[in-house]
């Protein structure tokens, strides 16, 4: 059994994709409404999928997933992936809290954003089990993955980690473990200047997604992806990312704290950076 800690976004999406391969799941989250919430949202994935492939049964897959609020119900699951919030100390919590319930052969699959493997497989008893599984969204559609060894990460769990993502035919490129990684470091980069471009009146939202799209051939632009991935977690993940490196490269735009001070927080929220609208500035003239 796979344990997935953490209903949100990207726990709902890594739940879909393993039950539609058929793996049989436990979710977990603080909150049964957290949790009600989620299924009726994996429902709806499904259905939407079964119209697209008739061997699709929902009830039958649906019948491999089980809910609990009850964190030593993990102690049953080989695999676990943890999705909580991009928060060091809540997930430092956690992790002191699972030792108690896992056994030492049980892989501890970490997806975060930003924050370092190494810092946190430090806390298990077992850290050669702790790796990361950067899944990216939505995860039903993208089939490449970010696996992240940190440094006690031995040899056998990269190789069982391999070997589970196949069978969910999820390929992984190996990076070693710094803050970020290589996708976070880069994409976070452009969604935060995309958001100092938008502040500054240069263009709107619309038009900066645009050229990413049409001239760099992305399949989003990088407004879109924030919206996609929460206001808040680009937030915290620009926060760690500073804290971190201190590079101002990292420094986060004043308009994602306010987005995030007054709950706009993407599509979670319904409130997406279309809906910013900006009167552009004037051009800039130079005397001769």
């Amino acid at each position: 059994m796979i344990g997935i800690i953490g209903a949100g976004v990207m726990g709902r999406s890594i739940a879909t994709r393993l039950l539609l391969y058929s793996q049989e799941i436990l979710l977990i989250d603080k909150e049964e409404s957290i949790l009600d919430a989620a299924l009726k949202e994996i429902e709806v994935n499904l259905c939407f999928k079964s119209m697209l492939n008739n061997e699709i049964t929902v009830n039958r897959i649906l019948s491999n997933i089980t809910t609990s609020t009850n964190l030593s119900s993990i102690t049953k699951c080989n695999y676990i992936i943890e999705n909580i919030s991009e928060n060091i100390e809540l997930k430092t919590k956690l992790y002191t809290n699972l030792n108690k319930y896992i056994s030492k052969d049980c892989i501890i699959a970490i997806n975060t954003s930003c924050i370092s493997i190494t810092s946190l497989s430090k806390l298990l008893n077992n850290p050669s089990k702790v790796i990361g599984i950067h899944f990216m969204n939505p995860v039903t559609e993208i089939s490449t993955v970010e696996i992240i060894k940190g440094y006690f990460t031995d040899t056998e769990t990269i190789d069982r980690v391999s070997n589970f993502l196949k069978l969910i035919e999820i390929d992984g490129v190996i990076v070693n473990d710094n803050v970020g990684f290589v996708s976070n470091r880069l994409s976070h980069v452009f969604m935060n200047e995309a958001a100092f471009v938008l502040s500054e009146k240069i263009t709107s939202a619309e038009n900066i997604d645009r050229i990413f799209k049409d001239c760099f051939n992305h399949t989003m632009g990088p407004l879109e992806t924030a919206d996609l991935i929460g206001i808040d977690t680009v937030v915290n993940s620009l926060d760690v990312l500073y804290e971190y490196y201190h590079d101002t490269k990292f420094r986060c735009c004043p308009l994602l704290r306010k987005m995030v001070a007054s709950g706009k927080l993407g599509r979670k929220s319904g409130d997406t950076f279309l809906e910013i609208h900006i009167e552009q500035g004037p051009v800039l003239e130079f005397e001769n």
